[in-house]
């Protein structure tokens, strides 16, 4: 039996989803309906589904930000409206996209194509690629979305002071501390916006308009004075692009 969650903010849409399941009710099983990605989290954490049919354009986190904040997210079947949203990573790495308003037919052909799969192999998890896919598209450049314990923290990215390599993650600083994310800085360095972000250092990552000054340091390296007073080492490679973009 699988073991699925709607995740969807119209109440209509996620009616629907139930309705066309029904032919499937000896294969499928619906653990419960979710209007928002926050609820969404929460209903993944607690009943470990196999399956989510997940709307991309919610109020308060969207679709993939919410997989972002999920340890072992399950396998996808995104439903949306929004049919120039990262097509790319749906058609790459989701079990199947179905663009709103979507007929019986259609459904039933990616319900079929997920229990076909997974009656020959064992289930594969929703990849990373397909977060590092969605992230290209500008819609996902706005901000960066955090857990902190059970909570989730939204953060918009004219709010960064820098961003700082730390083991498997790194941390986001802003005015009201810093935040774990599971990235890599390559991983940032190529999603946040050229104009207002600069890799320093293999370390870090700095928020142009925090900068007070640049001064010299040790041989060929420099460090940059934020305006918290925060000092951030500046590779040689690092300054040269500094000096690039500031126009120095």
């Amino acid at each position: 039996m699988t073991r699925v969650l709607i995740i969807d903010d119209e109440p209509l849409a996620r009616m629907v989803v139930q309705e066309y399941l029904q032919p499937f009710n000896q294969q499928v099983q619906v653990l419960q309906e979710c209007g928002d990605g926050f609820e969404g989290i929460k209903a993944i954490m607690q009943h470990q589904p196999d399956l989510i049919f997940l709307d991309v354009q919610m109020p308060k986190i969207n679709g993939f930000e919410m997989l972002e904040l999920v340890d072992q997210p399950p396998q996808v079947i995104f439903t949306t409206a929004f049919d120039e949203y990262a097509i790319k990573a749906f058609e790459t790495h989701a079990v199947d996209y179905l663009l709103k308003p979507f007929s019986r037919e259609r459904f039933n052909k990616a319900i079929d194509k997920y229990l076909a799969q997974n009656s020959v192999k064992p289930a594969v998890k929703p990849t990373e690629a397909l977060l590092e896919t969605a992230s290209q598209s500008p819609a996902q450049h706005e901000r960066i979305v955090v857990k902190t314990g059970t909570k989730v923290k939204i953060i918009p990215v004219h709010d960064i002071e820098y961003l700082a390599a730390d083991d498997d993650y790194v941390s986001i600083y802003t005015p009201e501390g810093s935040f774990l994310k599971n990235k890599t800085m390559s991983f940032f360095e190529q999603t946040l916006d050229a104009r207002h972000f600069a890799r320093v250092h293999r370390s870090y990552i700095i928020n142009l308009s925090q900068i007070t000054r640049i001064d010299p340091f040790e041989k060929d390296a420099h460090v940059a004075i934020l305006k918290s007073g925060t000092r951030i080492p500046v590779s040689k490679a690092g300054y040269a692009r500094l000096k690039q973009v500031l126009g120095i």
